[in-house]
């Protein structure tokens, strides 16, 4: 390949440059100083002269300095005009510069009627995007009526064609042109609408959608699917049932019908209930000797003479009244100085929070920190209020409950032990992410623009997987602070899947990062990586919290 030196070309392509904003400005420039209207005429007909402009093409340019080439630079610039490639760009450019790309619009049809004063005749040129407009029948006279414009759809881009105006050609022939130029009737309806300004609203989509399989559609091509998590830019909210939506993070200039969320809260209503989640779930309790808080879980033989396990608001099914939709969403990001979201661990016994929590105290203890829970059991001799538990009398503990203050509490062997939010609040105050592990049904009461929780689901791989991971790990049942350590049974296995599986369909909505702890170093990585994106980069939480 030929290589051209730089500074030439650049220079050459300045000078062009120059004399195109010359021949420009010359006209308005020489205009003060011409008093005669003749002369005015005579200098803006020479300056639209094709002759004059042709003097930057390659070849008359040439010619032109040809006659001194006896000056070095001369020579240095015809030589490089010389050049094939050059010549080759330019006259590339030339032709290309030359070509009209608008598209071209068939002419009207002769049959026409000009005394049709209230019809518009519309011609659109669209590619093999859909026309970006859904149809209806009036009732009483059978007119096909415009129902709805999506936003960014060539209807819409158009600006031609409005909600209420009703068709006049043959629908199903217009329709079925899927490009090319398209040339239709349209009578104005009673009111055109004035554009309206997209709103700023975004939600984030709480279940998974696929127009395709919805029968209640009015258009499924229409239709945009989307996934759990997905943030929607909600651009029309008009139909009560049927909003129109643009996924954020698709570069698509066309809207999509999604489900409005009034619509899709009655669709759920009429669901089956999800089934509860089995006793399995743990409460908590402190082990001193890590610093570091352990999961306080009752085996099966516990289950059977101990009534009470972590409770919050009574009942594990205080959540299942919510119906997962859509929630209003808002950019965020972390101020210096501000206090850390609370990070919050969720997943079923043995899936290693514990572990991945230990890395992260390890890791950097001046940044991380754990609750400290509290009990009402009497305090050891070994023991020091306020290091392994805050310790209080039962009827203490009892008032507290009755006032709201734990997020999780439960009792064991007629004692008390609690996370309260106090707990929380005292990490976070010194500057420190707080981390805590709870019950799932328990997030909701940390949703709060004080805490703004990063809920993050430990979801264990395969059963198969399982065994091959955790062959000699030991499964912590734990009571009290007696750690007591067993092997996984294929039991245990089959439970954690199963409860990892209930917790996802019941509270999947809540979790905005699911974790497979596979390989604990990996899951580790994955962990870190994403707490320091939600500490130093924008991202999106709902939008109370940002109004604090």
């Amino acid at each position: 390949m030929l290589s051209l030196p730089l500074l030439p070309l650049g220079i050459f392509l300045f000078y062009l440059l120059c004399l195109y904003e010359l021949l420009a400005a010359l006209p308005s420039q020489l205009q003060p100083h011409v008093s005669r209207p003749e002369d005015s005429s005579f200098l803006h007909d020479m300056f639209r002269e094709r002759s004059l402009h042709s003097l930057i093409k390659v070849t008359p340019l040439s010619d032109e300095l040809q006659g001194q080439s006896s000056n070095g630079e001369i020579k240095e610039l015809l030589a490089l005009l010389s050049r094939p490639h050059v010549k080759s760009l330019l006259s590339v450019h030339d032709t290309v510069a030359q070509q009209n790309y608008d598209p071209e619009l068939p002419p009207l049809p002769e049959d026409l009627d000009d005394d049709e004063d209230s019809v518009k005749i519309i011609r659109l040129v669209k590619n093999k995007e859909p026309l970006g407009a859904t149809i209806r029948q009036d009732d009483h006279t059978g007119a096909i009526l415009i129902a709805r414009i999506m936003r960014g759809g060539a209807a819409d881009r158009s600006g031609l064609i409005h909600v209420g105006d009703e068709l006049k050609e043959e629908i199903i022939r217009i329709l079925a042109q899927s490009q090319g130029a398209i040339t239709f009737k349209l009578v104005p309806g009673a009111k055109e609408e004035a554009p309206i300004k997209e709103p700023k609203v975004f939600m984030k989509a709480l279940f998974d959608y696929s127009p395709m399989e919805d029968k209640a559609i009015p258009c499924k091509e229409a239709g945009l699917g989307f996934k759990k998590g997905a943030i929607l830019h909600i651009v029309s909210q008009d139909d009560a049932t049927w909003w129109q939506a643009k996924d954020e993070e698709e570069a698509h200039p066309r809207a999509g019908l999604i489900p409005s969320k009034q619509f899709q809260e009655r669709r759920f209503a009429l669901r089956q209930p999800v089934a509860t989640l089995p006793s399995t779930f743990r409460s908590s309790t402190r082990r001193s000797s890590f610093g570091f808080r352990r999961s306080f879980r009752l085996s099966r033989r516990d289950k059977k003479t101990n009534k009470s396990m972590y409770e919050c608001k009574k009942s594990e099914l205080y959540d299942t009244a919510d119906v997962p939709t859509y929630e209003e969403v808002a950019q965020y990001r972390r101020h210096s100085g501000a206090r850390h979201r609370l990070v919050v661990l969720v997943g079923p016994t043995g899936v290693g929070m514990n572990a991945l929590k230990r890395k992260l105290l390890i890791s950097d203890p001046q940044h991380f920190s754990v609750t400290i829970p509290h009990t009402s059991r009497p305090k050891k001799n070994q023991e020091t209020d306020g290091v392994e538990y805050h310790f209080i009398a039962k009827h203490l503990f009892e008032t507290d409950i009755q006032h709201n203050k734990f997020i999780e509490y439960g009792e064991f062997k007629g004692n008390y032990y609690g996370t309260s939010m106090d707990s929380i609040r005292s990490v976070m105050a010194k500057s420190k992410v707080c981390l805590i592990d709870i019950q799932p049904h328990s997030i909701k009461h940390l949703r709060t623009s004080e805490f703004k929780p990063f809920v993050v689901f430990i979801k264990p791989p395969s059963v198969e997987r399982l065994r091959e991971t955790r062959k000699h790990a030991k499964f912590i049942s734990g009571k009290d602070d007696k750690a007591s350590g067993r092997t996984f049974t294929e039991e245990d296995f089959q439970e954690m899947v199963q409860v990892a599986q209930q917790m996802e369909t019941q509270y999947g909505h809540l979790f905005e990062k699911v974790i497979v702890n596979d390989d604990l170093s990996a899951a580790f990585s994955e962990l870190r990586q994403a707490l320091k994106r939600i500490e130093n980069e924008v991202h999106w939480v709902p939008i109370s919290w940002t109004h604090s």
